[in-house]
């Protein structure tokens, strides 16, 4: 593992012209884009050829998808979990399995390549959700941040920003008493900083740079005791770093804390400082009307997982409520049942078309919206995601001529894209004005179906 501060050869000048941009309200033909130092130095439109010099991107161009919610190890899962029945409950038990075998070295080795199958998807920013922190056993490693920096360095040699959501994860669940919790069980020991103060002290050890952001979370309220979550979220708030936390994705955790609690998590999070808008919600799945109001008026951030949260059968979460009540949307993939933006995008439109058997909950624009803007600012970047003079150079282009998207006029091509187009039909992916994915193909990672294939394969052996 080589642990870097920024990926090398990030260029200092550079023109792009796009045959066609998505701008935020509509589609423009013949865009040329100057980008100096990493940021987008000007925005030329009605320029019909590619000036001289120029590197020529075909297709719709639209802003880097940032993907607010992921788990990069559990991408070792995929197909493994798809075979029989059972619930979340049950997945977790695999799940665990997984993270018991990995190492600093091997979970670089595989965060590498999920990241650079994202950045063939068209993935220009990850928040990883990251609770795996100490040796099996919960012995700390030497260097007390192997495993996050291991993440970091994974991001840095795919071509992609990270922001590390250093995650505080305690307990195993509540106990019979609002302050008495569950002890970490021999899976979670790993996890675990044994208190709040202990977690923060370790992740203020953590060193960000251009390319990754630190950031905190909650695991969720079973994690994290009560008396605790107002450490972990002064520590956001000192730093103005983004906080997240998983929320209400299960009936059981909204009925066990109930139990302990006398009350819902959203309210247990609002009465000790958690909800905000630096704050983003992972699922918000099983809310009640007044959690929603907490959410909404304290703009605290929603994130839709719809691929995962199908997969693990959790629910349809009320997006469309929170978004009404004031709570931005963004999309994770989460556990990479896929890794697919526009799958996700889609999703969250055609569940709740199926959920209330009516269409048209979100346009193309506000969907592309969830996946940009709002996902970036969810990550602690407000201003990436736009195609605008002093945004990040952060760009993915998707192919107008493929089997899924051909045919519509191209006024009509971020619909196309949106509600028609894969991962696959990704061409070029630009970081920082640096061409990451050209001709879909990775310029760092030479064959990533094979970097996959032998991560994955070590953690099975």
């Amino acid at each position: 593992m080589q642990l870097t501060t920024e990926p090398a050869g990030w260029p200092a000048t550079v023109t792009y012209w796009l045959s066609h941009a998505w701008l935020g309200t509509h589609v423009e033909p013949g865009v040329a884009l100057d980008v100096s130092g990493g940021l987008i130095a000007g925005v030329r439109t009605g320029v019909a050829t590619p000036p001289p010099g120029a590197t020529v991107l075909r297709g719709l161009t639209v802003p880097g998808l940032a993907n607010t919610h992921s788990h990069a190890f559990h991408r070792a899962l995929r197909s493994t979990v798809q075979v029989g029945s059972g619930t979340f409950w049950t997945w977790r038990e695999t799940m665990y399995q997984v993270a018991a075998r990995l190492t600093p070295d091997s979970y670089y080795e595989l965060a590498r390549a999920v990241y650079a199958e994202m950045a063939l998807a068209g993935i220009t920013a990850v928040g990883e959700f990251h609770y795996l922190h100490h040796a099996p056993g919960g012995t700390p490693y030497d260097n007390p941040n192997a495993m996050g920096e291991a993440l970091i360095a994974a991001a840095g040699e795919a071509g992609i920003r990270i922001t590390l959501l250093d995650t505080a994860y305690l307990s195993a669940g509540f106990g019979k008493r609002p302050t008495q919790y569950q002890q970490p069980d021999r899976h979670q020991l790993r996890f675990s900083d044994t208190t709040a103060d202990a977690w923060a002290e370790r992740a203020a050890l953590l060193k960000g740079s251009d390319h990754a952001l630190i950031g905190a979370a909650v695991h969720s309220v079973r994690a994290v005791p009560a008396t605790q979550l107002a450490t972990v979220a002064a520590w956001a708030e000192e730093r103005q770093a983004p906080l997240h936390v998983h929320l209400s994705e299960q009936t059981a955790e909204n009925d066990a804390c109930l139990a302990a609690h006398g009350c819902t998590p959203t309210r247990l999070l609002a009465d000790h400082g958690v909800l905000g808008p630096r704050t983003t919600g992972i699922h918000n799945t099983h809310l009640t009307g007044e959690d929603i109001a907490l959410l909404g008026s304290s703009a605290t951030g929603t994130c839709m997982c719809p691929t995962t949260e199908r997969d693990l059968a959790d629910g349809i979460g009320p997006a469309v409520a929170l978004q009404r009540a004031g709570s931005p949307l963004s999309l994770g993939s989460d556990s990479h049942a896929v890794i697919d933006l526009f799958e996700e995008a889609r999703a969250m439109e055609l569940d709740e078309r199926l959920r209330t058997r009516a269409r048209g909950h979100w346009t193309a624009a506000a969907l592309l919206r969830a996946a940009t803007v709002d996902g970036h600012a969810a990550l602690g970047r407000p201003e990436a995601g736009v195609i605008e003079p002093g945004a990040p150079a952060d760009l993915a282009t998707v192919a107008l001529d493929s089997v899924r998207t051909a045919g519509p006029v191209p006024r009509l091509a971020a619909e196309a894209v949106v509600f028609a187009a894969s991962a696959a039909d990704v061409r070029h992916t630009v970081v920082a004005g640096r061409h990451i994915v050209r001709d879909g193909r990775h310029a760092l990672v030479e064959d990533v179906p094979a970097a996959l294939a032998s991560a994955i394969a070590a953690l099975h052996r």
